[in-house]
């Protein structure tokens, strides 16, 4: 991935089926820049980055299926989220587990299915589309 600290939301990839899944792992720890201000009394990882980390996922999953055509020469850009869904907090000192599958790709357009999970209960879940894009 292009994304670097503090951007950087897969930590290690779990699971890995070319053009199919990917398992992700996210520790979140105390020192997240983001847990000083959201929020200070009691610290919640913002939904907006589980989502992130389900399209970073997205990302790591086409460019290790397709590593001629996607990532040395282009960047995967996230195009939509349908259907995204928050049933409970992410907080400090939780793995937060990333799943993606692939529904569809047409025309360019990669369709992904992504949930999020701690201690094996849902998180999050959303519908990502996302594409490669020259640089």
């Amino acid at each position: 991935l292009p994304h670097r600290y503090p951007f950087l939301l897969i930590d290690k990839v779990i699971e890995f089926e070319p053009d199919k899944r990917l398992l992700g792992l996210k520790n979140v720890t105390f020192n997240e820049p983001y847990f000083a201000g959201h929020f200070p009394v009691r610290p919640v990882m913002p939904g907006v980055l589980i989502v992130e980390a389900m399209a970073q996922a997205t990302g790591l999953l086409a460019m290790e299926s397709r590593p001629g055509e996607i990532g040395e020469k282009s960047l995967f850009y996230l195009v939509g989220i349908d259907k995204a869904r928050f049933k409970q907090p992410v907080e400090p000192g939780d793995q937060l587990f990333v799943e993606v599958e692939v529904l569809q790709i047409r025309r360019g357009i990669w369709r992904f299915t992504g949930m999020a999970c701690v201690d094996d209960k849902t998180v999050a879940t959303a519908n990502i589309m996302c594409t490669a894009r020259d640089l």
